[in-house]
């Protein structure tokens, strides 16, 4: 079936003053990308790799447009495109202007896998993992960099797991063995430290199978009685290696991974992704479908929320608080059960819109919801937020300031606690947002409290996000009608022969998507989540990057914790609303 180009770009003033600025002082050292397919989602541009450190540090603080934040770095291994683009890997960093809302996509060829590129560390210390993760994954060098360990594997592992001649099934690879097992037992946590272990008197590992933790995280601690010296985090135990099933499952079938992704955020999984592939092959979502998904990410953001508030208070040690969340939270996913079936993982979202129209009952189900729950947060705020206990135990603990969140890659409550308004669906709105009225909540000392207050204020405006569309929600399709890359309404599947040609095409082989590369985040109640799709024009994804915001989140954690106590570091990761499938992937 043929298949129409990707949508392309059109640079706007300042992107067009961009280039002409990095030309006239870089040279070909930096060139704007020409190679057919050139991305349509923003700027990308082809840097010399010796010159990656200068042109960042150039775009971080002396460009016309500053680009504040690096928001993901990755690379692409090459070597089974169709058409051979002359070099084998390519490192990709994309940056994002946080006073100008606009984002930058840099990319360096490399002539082989096992290439070197010097290290970003220097311009971003957010640099550190993604550098990490990009090493053990495609086997590239990054020169100079602190600390060139394996991340998400074990120090042992052998090979590239992203490369394309890497095995991605598990049942074509040799048995698991005993040996194995005893080959890759964890590591001593004196090797997570590093020379910063001699920093404490002892070692304490906190994790990996702990409470507060909330999932399987190892941190290890250099104490000097009960302050923490030195903290190292070891991360991996959840990695199942999403972005490489990426790569095997067509466009519709890596729908239901991604509510996986973070478990607890559902439909807002669902959205990230969508919204990718969507505008690599310039799929316009009908109003309606827009909408609910709008609805239903609020409701998901509730969720999260609502289990936060729970959770933080109960590792503080206040018991009570999380049975009054769970209350509301049950009704908030009846409302998301009775719409689509489902109510952790409902995989409802499709290319284009749903799975199936809004049902009957819905939107009155919905407004006993909005009735109810502005007098239930006056109920939490009641009982908590001017407790003197929690107070206590949270003001002025865990605080970070802006420029380094900034600095970090922080995003979501955690960022907008420490003074940032930036909020990616008022800042660079996505889906229908532009069409609804909400507030930015922010804080100013970035701390434990002020992070709670962030989510206790952010579950106000999603109450006002969500009763605006259900109020507003417009009639008409649910799905849009480009059958060559969207599933048929269900009533067309069943009413005529093109339609049902389409469902079944889309269906079993997988719609070919056009050749190219596209990056799309949204706010997911945890921070920014971004997927980046890239298409060598077939039925699913040539390479699958997925930007997760607690990846980034808890490398900074270390700003927060050394220096406190084991009991303030506790309230700092139950503050800090991490969950580990997402930092893991």
């Amino acid at each position: 079936m043929w298949t129409p180009p990707a949508p392309g770009l059109t640079l706007t003033p300042a992107q067009e003053a961009l280039a002409a600025d990095l030309a006239g002082r870089f040279g070909d050292d930096v060139r704007l990308a020409d190679a057919t397919p050139v991305p349509g989602d923003m700027p990308t541009y082809v840097v010399a790799p010796a010159r990656i450190p200068e042109v960042l540090a150039y775009l971080k603080g002396q460009a016309p447009t500053r680009f504040e934040r690096l928001e993901d770095l990755t690379a692409i291994d090459e070597t089974a495109r169709h058409t051979p683009p002359g070099h084998e890997a390519t490192a990709v960093y994309t940056l994002t202007s946080l006073t100008a809302a606009t984002m930058v996509r840099l990319t360096c060829r490399l002539p082989s896998r096992d290439a070197g590129v010097p290290t970003a560390t220097g311009v971003w210390p957010s640099a550190n993992w993604y550098e990490r993760e990009a090493a053990e994954m495609f086997g590239l060098r990054f020169d100079g960099h602190p600390d060139p360990r394996r991340l998400l594997t074990h120090r042992d592992w052998i090979g590239h797991p992203l490369r394309k001649d890497y095995e991605g099934r598990a049942t074509n690879m040799p048995a698991f063995t005993r040996a194995d097992c005893d080959r890759l037992e964890p590591v001593d946590a004196a090797e997570i430290l590093g020379q910063r272990a001699a920093e404490g008197d002892y070692l304490l590992n906190f994790g990996p199978h702990h409470y507060a933790t909330h999932g399987i995280i190892r941190f290890v601690m250099a104490l000097r009685g009960e302050r923490i010296k030195a903290l190292g985090i070891d991360i991996g135990y959840h990695h199942r290696g999403v972005e490489k099933i990426g790569e095997r499952q067509t466009w519709h079938q890596f729908i239901p991974y991604t509510d996986r992704v973070d478990y607890l955020s559902g439909i807002a999984n669902n959205l990230s992704y969508v919204t990718a592939v969507e505008n690599l092959a310039g799929i316009t979502v009908p109003p309606r479908a827009a909408y609910a998904r709008v609805m239903l990410s609020e409701l998901f953001r509730l969720s999260n929320h609502l289990m936060y508030f729970g959770t933080f208070l109960q590792d503080l040690g206040m018991m009570s608080p999380i049975f009054y969340a769970l209350r509301e939270r049950e009704m908030v996913l009846d409302i998301i059960e009775t719409i689509t079936g489902g109510r952790l993982h409902p995989s409802w979202l499709r290319l284009g819109g749903m799975a199936a129209d809004l049902p009957e009952g819905w939107k009155e189900q919905v407004g006993a919801f909005i009735k109810i729950f502005p007098k239930r947060l006056q109920e939490y705020h009641a009982g908590v937020t001017k407790n003197p206990i929690v107070r206590a135990r949270t003001r002025g603990v865990g605080g970070i300031s802006a420029a380094k969140a900034i600095d970090w890659g922080i995003t979501g409550p955690n960022l907008r606690a420490a003074g940032v308004a930036w909020d990616r669906r008022k800042a660079m709105p996505y889906g229908a947002y532009a069409d609804f009225e909400f507030d930015v909540p922010t804080r100013e000392n970035g701390d434990c409290y002020d992070r709670y207050l962030v989510r206790m204020d952010e579950m106000r405006e999603s109450l006002r996000i969500i009763e605006q569309a259900a109020a507003k929600m417009p009639g008409g399709r649910y799905l849009a009608a480009d059958s060559r890359y969207c599933l048929p309404q269900k009533a067309e599947s069943l009413g005529d022969i093109e339609s049902l040609i389409h469902h079944f095409v889309n269906v079993t082989r997988g719609p070919r998507l056009p050749a190219g590369m596209a990056y799309a985040a949204t706010e997911a109640p945890r921070g920014e989540q971004g997927y980046c799709v890239v298409s060598d024009g077939d039925c699913h994804a040539y390479r699958m990057r997925i930007r997760t915001p607690g990846f980034a989140n808890v490398q900074a954690l270390p700003l927060l914790i050394e220096g406190l106590s084991i009991a303030d570091a506790v309230a700092v990761l139950a503050s800090y609303d991490y969950i580990l499938p997402d930092i893991d992937r």
